[in-house]
């Protein structure tokens, strides 16, 4: 049985990780390259460096803090936002990413994943999809780091994604982020019955049983917490302590 992955999400603005609830409202919170030590320390599988403002600027500004946190952190990282073109994808794995998350450029051009899938690979392309609700059982995927609607259905554009070659999908739950209340499950219960990839929740971990009722009543391959880090509510050998505690299969 494949395990459970729980990952280590930064989303990074100047220099600083910040974070909001609902995407907005962005406080710093904290240093990078020392968050990324002490989460890698504490057992994170993975880490995402997301560049928060990528949208206004268009361009990722993150590849010198992937250089510096590639000196003392050995698990997969994801890098995303403004990733705009294949020469990108290449500058951010030159940086010493293993992945990158593409959003805005996905939905803009959809044979953008299918060329970066056939440059670089599917393992290295991953899908970032932004939802919001819209109405009971349905999600509109949302551009531009949470700001710009694109009138896609979420799970007619995760299956579209996976058709073109994303190798995993991350889903942002506008609605949860930030909010420390607990995961959108429908939201992940819908996305993962419509895709064949992994598929990676992030946005509303409050607490460690939120993440293990998300993947007791989902099929969620990976967890993408911040808040709870960012903020020592628990920590990365906490969560996966109480997922073991659940029979839920976990790297430790």
């Amino acid at each position: 049985m494949i395990k459970k992955r729980v990952i280590a999400r930064l989303d990074i603005k100047n220099e600083f990780i910040i974070k909001g609830v609902h995407l907005e409202g962005l406080r710093k919170v904290g240093d990078p390259n020392k968050s990324a030590r002490k989460y890698y320390i504490q057992g994170a599988d993975e880490l995402v460096f997301m560049d928060a403002v990528a949208a206004y600027y268009d361009r990722n500004s993150l590849l010198h803090i992937i250089k510096e946190a590639c000196h003392d952190v050995f698990i997969p990282i994801t890098v995303g936002g403004g990733l705009r073109s294949l020469d990108d994808i290449q500058n951010a794995l030159n940086a010493g990413a293993d992945k990158v998350a593409i959003n805005t450029m996905a939905i803009k051009d959809p044979s953008f994943i299918e060329k970066a899938a056939k440059k670089f690979g599917s393992q290295c392309i991953v899908a970032s999809i932004v939802a919001k609700k819209i109405a009971s059982n349905n999600w509109e995927a949302y551009t531009g780091n949470g700001r710009d609607p694109s009138g896609l259905s979420v799970t007619v554009w995760a299956k579209e994604v996976e058709n073109q070659g994303a190798g995993e999908i991350m889903v942002t739950s506008i609605d949860s982020d930030g909010t420390k209340k607990g995961f959108d499950i429908e939201l992940n219960q819908a996305i993962t019955s419509h895709s064949g990839i992994p598929v990676i929740a992030s946005g509303g971990a409050g607490t460690n049983k939120h993440i293990v009722d998300l993947v007791e009543n989902s099929k969620v391959d990976a967890i993408a917490v911040a808040s709870i880090l960012h903020y020592d509510i628990s920590d990365i050998k906490s969560i996966k302590s109480s997922m073991r505690k659940q029979q839920i299969n976990v790297r430790l």
